[in-house]
């Protein structure tokens, strides 16, 4: 698996101040409303639960002790139980793409935000990032629902930016397939093309998916907004109208 550090940002034009609220906004709610996930009346009430999106209708669970398989071994652990929805259960599509399971899943997720978002926004301006970055965590939840609408699995809540982040990677993928990544690969930095590195970790996703039978990751909703990104990436792009409105601006990105 290969682990990025940075890009190329010597042609960027905006500032990425979009993809800092982003980041900042995820940090806020997962250190102040779910107290570092601790606060389980927060989480388990604005998380995205397929049952409840099929139906319409908030789904409230008691706490128990589940069993979970992780390669082949099988763990005991504990359901916080899902809590009353003060809001619409549709909107938990969105709001659970603002919520974390740990220090770790943010860290992971926004560490990959800030390292290919700026260059998305960068392609697309401040209005369609944030456009594109919110229908595409939409999307990737509606892909985890549809992939989970039956048995216990539709009880299974969802939570984390992954999708929306996949969708980056998508588009990613798709305007910057050339652009310099550098990653850690066992052990040794290298630097690679974009769709070297962007497409390893699209692979692994895939495989992933076919093989995990945790349900720990949603490996579903990353295949679906990431898809979904690549598809959004050149309609949401707002690069050739502001070219051709600034015609510095290509000469800009063109210099050495």
């Amino acid at each position: 698996m290969v682990f990025p550090i940075a890009d190329d940002n010597s042609d960027r034009t905006l500032s990425p101040i979009v993809t800092i609220a982003l980041i900042c906004a995820n940090v806020f709610v997962f250190v102040v409303l779910q107290g570092m996930g601790s606060n389980d009346d927060f989480t388990m009430a604005f998380v995205q639960v397929p049952a409840e999106i099929i139906s319409g209708r908030d789904i409230v669970t008691e706490p128990a002790v589940r069993s979970v398989e992780v390669q082949g071994e099988v763990f005991q652990v504990m359901d916080p139980g899902l809590r009353p929805t003060p809001i619409p259960v549709w909107l938990t599509l969105l709001s659970a793409i603002f919520m974390h399971g740990s220090v770790m899943h943010l860290l992971g997720n926004m560490w990959f935000l800030w390292i290919f978002g700026d260059n998305v926004e960068d392609d697309m301006g401040h209005g369609r990032y944030t456009a594109f970055y919110l229908a595409t965590g939409v999307i990737a939840s509606l892909v985890f629902v549809i992939t989970n609408m039956q048995g216990d699995a539709a009880l299974t809540p969802s939570l984390g930016a992954s999708g929306a982040i996949s969708g980056v990677l998508g588009a990613y993928l798709v305007l910057h397939p050339a652009r310099r990544v550098s990653v850690i690969f066992v052990r040794v930095l290298i630097d690679v093309p974009g769709y070297v590195a962007v497409g390893i970790w699209f692979l692994f996703q895939v495989i992933s998916g076919l093989f995990d039978t945790s349900g720990g990751v949603a490996y579903s909703a990353h295949v679906g907004g990431f898809v979904a990104g690549m598809i959004l990436a050149k309609p949401m792009s707002s690069r050739p109208a502001r070219e051709a409105a600034d015609p510095l601006l290509m000469v800009r990105r063109r210099l050495p």
